[in-house]
């Protein structure tokens, strides 16, 4: 197949796409435009070995420079895309110039959603999405200062956990009850918050920020809505991410909590696919339009979405997996626990190797696994299968997973 893609995003999406589309015998151009200066680099370090300096930024690039020789890829970094010209096939770029596509890949991903409060603009306050972000929080980092996190999410967790393990005193400011309270259940919430405060993390539940005070234009000190202040010497942010829909929206794609795509993920112009971050997909499996914020998806949804550029049909029907590194702790998620109605605790909680099973009528639907590999593999197989469980045997960890299942 001959012809012009044009990919905008070069995120892993990016660079498991364009390995998938030579595989597939794509014999025509390929461009890629990403709007950092760098080749497409592994995300998920960010807030772990590169913000504790234990790796340099050319040790995250997913692939090497040659790669994209290899494979006849013109590069265009530093190059965000302006517009998007469906009609014409075409695509401006900041610097004015255009591109003409024959099919178009979109993988622009996400956004960091950003705190709205008083202060909010002073010098110190950091976000975690990008390698220069990283750069700049690394550069306030030092021994015996202090960081308020605001978030207890997976970013805010694992930079605290970086923070802690690098000396630096650790304030965390969560606004639900509980840490990770958007996608694991209470016991795992209350494990995780267990070993943040035994690391010497110092979590507030139920606490919304009113706003941010300085001196000299950087923060120094985070103001809570019921009156307390906590005295910093920096900030980082990991409220959530929104996907980056702008440049679709503005072309007039369908867009519905990212650009919606059909389960092959083509978007509402048949000659422009999207994957990553920023998809919302339907899902045969959950029964609903789904937008998964996952290395692992990105890749999938990569395969499919060359395989359809060629020419080739594929469905997207993955089980998502999911992983977040904090201390000494992997923690391994794999399904979604949409609507599950029971929860089985796998193993002991303080040996720190377990697991938190989600059910809905019997039927597995999703696993948490902390520092258990084990459980998470014959997990994946059961969840792919739809297979159902008995919770009592599920429950004691001296019966093998698969041999809970029900005939």
């Amino acid at each position: 197949m001959e012809g012009h893609i044009v990919i905008i995003g070069a995120g892993h999406a990016a660079a498991q796409a364009i390995d998938s589309l030579r595989r597939e015998g794509f014999k025509g151009t390929i461009t890629l435009v990403g709007d950092e200066p760098y080749l497409p680099y592994q995300r998920p370090p960010l807030s772990k070995k590169y913000l504790a300096g234990e790796l340099e930024l050319e040790r995250l690039f997913i692939r090497p420079e040659s790669f994209y020789v290899n494979h006849g890829v013109t590069l265009r970094l530093g190059q965000a895309a302006k517009a998007l010209d469906l009609a014409a096939r075409q695509v401006t770029l900041a610097d004015g110039s255009t591109l003409e596509y024959t099919q178009l890949l979109l993988c622009p991903g996400t956004r960091a959603r950003k705190v709205v409060a008083h202060g909010a603009e002073l010098a110190g306050i950091h976000y975690l999405r990008s390698a220069a972000d990283v750069q700049a929080i690394r550069s306030r980092f030092a021994p015996g200062s202090r960081v308020v996190i605001i978030g207890a999410g997976y970013i805010g967790l694992e930079t605290a956990a970086t923070c802690r393990k690098a000396g630096l005193e650790v304030d965390v400011l969560e606004m639900a009850g509980r840490v990770m309270n958007r996608v694991v259940a209470p016991e795992m919430s209350s494990f995780f918050a267990a070993e943040h405060a035994r690391a010497g993390v110092r979590l507030h539940f139920d606490t919304l920020v009113s706003g941010f005070e300085g001196r000299d234009g950087a923060v120094r000190e985070v103001h809570a809505l019921d009156g307390r202040v906590f005295q910093t010497d920096l900030v980082v942010v990991g409220i959530g991410i929104l996907p980056e829909t702008a440049l679709a929206e503005a072309a007039g794609l369908a867009c519905e909590n990212g650009i919606a795509v059909d389960a092959h993920c083509r978007t509402s112009d048949p000659h422009v696919y999207a994957i990553g971050d920023c998809v919302s997909a339907p899902s045969v499996r959950y029964h609903r339009r789904v937008r998964l914020e996952s290395v692992d998806n990105a890749f999938e949804q990569a395969k499919t979405a060359a395989a359809n550029m060629v020419g080739r049909t594929v469905v997207h029907d993955k089980v998502p997996w999911f992983w977040s590194d904090q201390y000494d702790l992997k923690l391994l998620i794999v399904g979604l626990n949409f609507d599950y109605d029971q929860v089985v605790i796998r193993g002991d909680v303080h040996s720190r190797s377990f697991a938190c099973a989600y059910l809905r009528e019997h039927e597995l639907l999703a696993i948490d696994c902390v520092n258990n590999a084990k459980d998470y593999m014959a997990a994946r197989k059961v969840i792919e299968t739809r297979g159902k469980v008995d919770p009592t045997l599920l429950a004691d960890a001296g019966v093998a997973l698969r041999d809970a299942v029900l005939a």
